[in-house]
């Protein structure tokens, strides 16, 4: 069995991932889309201390990314909202791979965090259905118990159609999803074929190989219930074909397709530090950033303000190849400051000029993609 060394390894999970970014004239949406392609999907986040986790992950691999590019994908149809292991927006193209989930959903197989209030999810299929797109906000609930919960029956019959595919999200309106039909809003010409298992095993493999390079059963597998199995007889499938092969990695089983193997051949940028979000595809996985890129991550906004060892929101910082140091962060919008509450950055980056030079780059680009007019550290940490 062949075996990558850690830096190998590393290698290709960034240049999997396009990071970092390549220089780029293009400004148009469509360098955005070839992100969507290479990623498969880009997780959507509610927090806003900075700016939101779907854009910052596009304008890690797209220098010229502007937000109205989302907008405009989704509305040209190009892009489209639903669930990866968690909320997100996904290539189009990629359509029919969601249909299993939402007859899951539908048939009951798979079960719903909201509870399935039949009658009023029919009100609400129909009130779309003859007035058009429609926000939560556009629905009263008549057994509402105050002002503030008066929507949140109907909020959960959109979401429940929503998941068992028979809305989909047209876009969003300060962030508020606007719902409307599923056939209004998809491409005339869209796939809508339920996948059979051995082809949603196949494409759910494939997909995870082309975005990270390599991957193992419990990876390719994150959070998609009932998947191992059908990933297991791809994967089988594909090793016998020779698309796949089995590697060693630190002794732990892999996976990595002949394709993928080739960018070994290709350079990483080493001189360009990057600030990532926390929900960034590369490291989403806490388990894999640990095991590959020596990085243990947690997200403490969920975690009492006591109990955090770095910040509410610190976001990963990458550069010479490794994943070096945290930066908790927060945007001042009346001052147009973005301040790096604290720094935390690795003994070595620590000694080294270039990458507080690089760093400084970076988070003057973070500054201005975040519509802020300067930054400042306010502390600096040497883990």
């Amino acid at each position: 069995m062949e075996s990558l060394s850690i830096p190998q390894a590393r290698k290709l999970a960034l240049l999997s991932q396009g990071l970092p970014e390549k220089s780029s004239k293009t400004k148009s949406d469509s360098t955005t889309l070839r992100v969507f392609e290479r990623l498969g999907y880009v997780q959507i986040d509610t927090i806003s201390v900075v700016q939101r986790a779907h854009h910052h992950t596009l304008w890690s691999r797209n220098p010229n990314y502007q937000t109205k590019h989302l907008d405009q994908l989704v509305s040209s149809k190009r892009v489209f909202e639903y669930w990866a292991h968690a909320a997100a927006y996904l290539p189009m193209p990629e359509y029919r791979f969601s249909l299993p989930r939402k007859m899951a959903f539908k048939t009951g197989e798979q079960t719903h965090w909201y509870r399935h209030d039949k009658e009023l999810m029919s009100n609400v299929l129909k009130r779309i259905e003859q007035e058009g797109p429609l926000m939560a906000k556009d629905f009263v609930s008549e057994n509402r118990k105050s002002q503030g919960w008066g929507s949140k029956p109907t909020k959960q019959a959109l979401e429940c159609l929503f998941m068992q595919g028979d809305l989909m999200i047209s876009e969003r309106r300060n962030f508020h999803k606007v719902y409307d039909l599923t056939e209004r809003v998809l491409p005339s010409d869209i796939d809508i074929s339920l996948p059979s298992d051995y082809e949603h095993g196949r494409f759910r493999v494939m997909r995870y190989l082309k975005s990270h390079g390599f991957g193992n059963l419990s990876e390719m597998s994150y959070l998609l219930k009932g998947m191992k199995t059908q990933a297991t007889q791809a994967l089988n499938e594909l090793v016998e074909e020779d698309e796949v092969t089995k590697v060693t990695i630190a002794n732990s089983p892999y996976y990595v397709s002949r394709e993928a193997l080739s960018l070994l051949d290709k350079r990483v940028n080493r001189k360009r530090a990057k600030i990532l979000s926390p929900f960034d595809n590369l490291l989403i996985q806490r388990k894999r950033a640990k095991s590959i890129f020596d990085y243990d991550y947690l997200l403490e906004c969920y975690v009492p303000e006591k109990k955090r060892q770095y910040g509410y929101f610190c976001l990963p910082i990458l550069w010479g190849g490794e994943l070096v140091g945290r930066a908790d962060c927060k945007v001042d919008k009346k001052l147009g400051v973005l301040n790096v509450i604290h720094l935390f950055v690795d003994v070595a980056s620590k000694s080294t000029d270039a990458f507080w030079d690089d760093l400084d780059v970076e988070l003057s680009r973070f500054t201005r993609f975040n519509g802020c007019e300067s930054h400042v550290i306010h502390k600096v940490s040497v883990e």
